[in-house]
């Protein structure tokens, strides 16, 4: 219907818009092995092969059929899904249609597929998208059309059996998951990325399909029983994005409220932009877009803590050491600072790679902001600026610059995988030359900078963001004035001080048995760790608070919730109901009093 109203082939219409997604992601630095078209002639081969081979195991068959048709998502509907006439998914009119078509024997897998599901608790990530397709399943699984007549859809894939149809796209368009292994890819690719000795499980690979949350049931239950209807593997794990909202609503051109990528870039670069995508919420939830957010998260992240350790780190090296990473003092003379600044950035490549194969990209980029955090803190407790002033202070001055310039190496390397220009510029600022994409073994481990290096400062990596307007520009009329407050129970500031409000880290999270509102916490207050029991399980998954930080009562009697001792309380807002916790603006190190 697009091309129509564009008065164009739909070829040529599709034609016209892949472009813009291969420019999008050249400009987002967003690397690809192939851009896959399902009008490629092998393609279209590949799939006609598949379907001959289910047809001739007799699990294509034609019958007659009568649902409520979807044009904008090519989808029959039953009865019971569409709701005032309105299509489930894209809110669209639906449309009555009775015709013949083919279907896959799509029901014979199903007890098949949910017995794959509960055996494989990786397959569909995160776990409350795999709930969600056993929930779907408990429903009798109908099988699939898989055709559309020609007369009706003339722009497909012609069935292999039947010239007056074409398949259907989300049979055609799930297949290229296997079809590009036989023809975008050198050979032998297919044994290379895939396998094919097991019905069950992909045991030899990690195949991970990403998709977005409004498909996961085309991948995780069509494409599922497709492939073991071929005997083919499945994929190792189906992982399931949210969206990005605006307001919390789900952009779209009739509200006027898309993000347009190429905007953002022009006004704030490519790898803040990169960074608050990848920062702001864990990977597979939703989150809410907002320029405000994503200004405050390159002012206090990227311009105030990491681009200021780079700035003045270099700036010390150029005014004490004459620009050239000076060498550091014996390990055994180092300082307990010093120790445990290498220790944690020794660790760091390994946490965040583990971060990322669990696609944690939040929590990866968190640990890589607690090392830039830890290694400004070194600073300012090691104080360089007063050991410049005593000869005998020479020794130890080296080790803190040599020091904060091997943090900065190790920190380009973690941070390579999310900003790719800026981690390569840190790298050239401290005067290396080697490639951030393909490094040597040796420099993965702490110790590797190699003292007399010259560094090459330039400028600001990541310059703040100005507003023209702030929260404490917004003025309101003598007519705008609110309402005056009601009276209410007042206290002194030493009865506010007796409370001890202290900053916590989550490291774990569960529910307590028998229990639909408390999770049981386990909260790093920097001197010990704490168990809280919250009544925010209504709010909060477990998983969504791990990493976290909140605001504790730390000098709350200790009291007994279901059986569960909790020993502090957490605060949060909301009358009967929790709507938010209290948290801070900035990661804080856990422990900080809040005063």
């Amino acid at each position: 219907q697009a091309a129509q109203k564009a008065a164009m082939d739909p070829k040529a219409y599709c034609d016209r818009l892949a472009p813009q997604f291969q420019s999008l992601w050249k400009r987002l630095h967003i690397s690809n092995n192939a851009f896959i078209r399902t009008t490629d002639p092998k393609h279209k081969a590949y799939v006609q092969k598949t379907l001959q081979a289910l047809y001739d195991k007799e699990l294509i068959y034609r019958a007659d059929y009568t649902g409520w048709y979807c044009t904008f998502d090519e989808r029959f509907w039953t009865e019971k899904d569409v709701v005032d006439g309105l299509c489930p998914d894209c809110k669209r009119p639906v449309e009555r249609l009775s015709e013949s078509n083919y279907f896959f024997r799509m029901s014979q897998y199903q007890e098949r597929l949910i017995t794959y599901i509960q055996d494989h608790q990786d397959f569909i990530q995160p776990q409350t998208r795999s709930h969600e397709v056993l929930g779907f399943l408990q429903k009798p699984l109908e099988d699939l059309s898989i055709s559309r007549p020609k007369s009706r859809l003339s722009w497909g894939i012609e069935l292999p059996f039947d010239s007056n149809f074409v398949t259907y796209v989300w049979f055609d368009a799930l297949v290229n998951y296997i079809s590009a292994l036989e023809y975008l890819t050198p050979k032998p690719s297919f044994e290379k990325y895939w396998t094919t000795h097991s019905t069950e499980a992909a045991a030899d690979h990690t195949v991970l399909h990403l998709v977005g949350k409004d498909i996961l049931t085309t991948h995780a239950v069509y494409w599922s029983t497709i492939l073991m209807a071929l005997d083919l593997a499945l994929p190792t794990t189906i992982f399931a994005h949210g969206w990005w909202t605006v307001e919390g609503e789900k952009m779209s051109k009739s509200r006027g409220n898309v993000v347009d990528p190429h905007a953002i870039v022009d006004e704030f670069g490519v790898d803040a932009f990169r960074y608050f995508l990848l920062r702001e919420v864990p990977f597979g939830h939703d989150g809410d877009f907002s320029k405000e957010a994503m200004i405050g998260r390159i002012n206090s992240e990227l311009a105030n803590d990491l681009g200021n350790l780079l700035n003045r780190s270099l700036t010390m090296i150029e005014r004490f050491a004459q620009g050239t990473i000076p060498k550091p003092q014996m390990h055994s003379a180092q300082t307990e600072v010093d120790n445990r600044l290498e220790h944690a950035a020794g660790q760091l490549l390994t946490v965040v790679e583990l971060h990322i194969r669990n696609l944690e990209f939040n929590r990866a980029l968190e640990a890589i902001l607690g090392l830039v955090q830890l290694a400004n803190q070194y600073i300012d407790k090691s104080a360089p600026w007063t050991l410049a002033k005593q000869a005998k202070d020479k020794a130890h001055l080296d080790t803190v610059l040599h020091h904060g310039a091997e943090t900065l190496r190790i920190l380009s390397l973690a941070l390579y995988p999310f900003m790719p220009q800026s981690a390569q510029e840190m790298a050239r600022q401290l005067g290396l030359t080697s490639d951030l994409s393909n490094p040597n073994p040796d420099e993965l481990n702490w110790g590797s900078l190699k003292s007399g290096t010259k560094i090459a400062k330039g400028a600001p990596l990541f310059p703040r963001v100005e507003t023209t307007q702030t929260q404490g520009d917004a003025r309101v009329t003598q007519d705008q004035q609110p309402a005056p407050r009601p009276p209410t129970d007042q206290i002194t500031i030493d009865e506010f001080r007796k409370v001890s409000l202290r900053v916590g880290l989550v490291i774990a999270a569960e529910r307590v048995p028998k229990s639909t509102k408390l999770l049981r916490l386990q909260v790093d207050i920097g001197t010990e760790q704490r168990q809280v029991v919250a009544g925010i399980a209504t709010k909060y998954a477990p998983e969504d608070l791990v990493g976290k930080r909140v605001v504790i009562v730390a000098n709350m009697k200790p009291a007994k919730l279901m059986g569960v001792e909790s020993q502090g309380m957490v605060l949060a807002a909301g009358e009967e109901e929790v709507t938010a916790l209290l948290t801070t603006m900035e990661d804080v190190p856990p422990g900080s009093k809040i005063k």
